[in-house]
């Protein structure tokens, strides 16, 4: 079974404090963190990975904190680029991209191009994302009547799994038409603390479940 997973990244900050490190350290361990779930999620059955990487309402924060995070995405496609390309992974934005430093749209836009043929996973990385806009969005570009199949169409698809980290237990404006019949997944440890261990528990958690969408379960 070829599941999407979707995961709220949540913690890094709160980590690095714990540490008596600043913020933007936990952020950075957060970057290898990613690297270590999009490597492990594969050959455990995930075939679509999104991932809530910097929301809509994060504008808010610092600015300072707000540079930081876009120079850690910059680096990340910089860095990741070649390595996804050989190992099959697929890479692409949802949300927003018109409010994003200039700089970062041409590295997008070269890893999008460069992995567009990965097979093995498709990472969508969501930045700059709203759900509510997104569905707004959807509504807004349909020519004609606006059914679930066009809308399923525009914005991607259901999600199986939501994986919530540093214990907090709400969507956050994320995903919120595709995850209708999600199974959620909270845990409280925090972001950079987060292993294959950890997703493979989660998968585990998920699969023992009995998903009824709304009919009888078994006697």
């Amino acid at each position: 079974m070829s599941l999407h997973v979707a995961v709220i990244m949540d913690g890094n900050g709160r980590w690095a404090q714990r540490q008596s490190l600043p913020r933007l350290a936990g952020h950075r361990a957060g970057v290898e963190t990613l690297r270590r779930i999009v490597e492990a999620a594969p050959p455990l059955g995930v075939a679509t990975l999104t991932v809530y990487a910097f929301s809509a309402d994060n504008w808010r924060r610092p600015e300072q904190e707000v540079s930081a995070l876009m120079m850690l995405f910059g680096a990340y496609l910089r860095k990741e680029v070649r390595r996804c390309a050989k190992e099959g992974i697929r890479v692409s934005l949802i949300g927003r991209r018109d409010r994003l430093p200039a700089n970062l749209l041409p590295l997008i836009e070269d890893m999008e191009r460069a992995t567009a043929g990965g097979r093995n996973l498709h990472l969508r990385l969501a930045i700059d994302y709203s759900s509510r806009d997104a569905i707004l969005a959807a509504v807004n570009s349909c020519g004609g009547p606006v059914t679930r199949a066009v809308l399923a169409e525009r914005l991607g698809p259901d999600v199986d799994l939501v994986i919530r980290t540093s214990g907090e237990q709400r969507l956050s404006d994320f995903l919120l038409w595709e995850c209708a019949y999600a199974e959620m997944y909270f845990t409280s440890r925090h972001w950079p603390e987060f292993g294959a261990c950890d997703l493979e528990e989660a998968l585990e958690s998920f699969r023992a479940r009995d998903r009824r969408y709304g009919a009888l379960g078994a006697a």
